[in-house]
């Protein structure tokens, strides 16, 4: 769920995992990885302002 909620906040602001990894100091390939694990609270908070969402939409726990 992470995952793919990621994938569409990307596809609706037109950027790519990489940008965001860059814009949010994560290494390469970081976001790709979440597809079968988790990240860390802190990885998830900085996805959550870059956007402007909440963790739990992140984390498909609310629509």
């Amino acid at each position: 769920m992470l995952y793919e909620n990621v994938k569409e906040l990307c596809k609706k602001n037109n950027i790519t995992f990489a940008h965001l990894e860059r814009k949010l100091e994560f290494g390469n390939g970081t976001v790709r990885k979440w597809e079968v694990a988790s990240p860390s609270v802190e990885r998830l908070e900085k996805v959550a302002d870059y956007f402007g969402v909440t963790t739990d939409w992140l984390l498909g726990r609310v629509s």
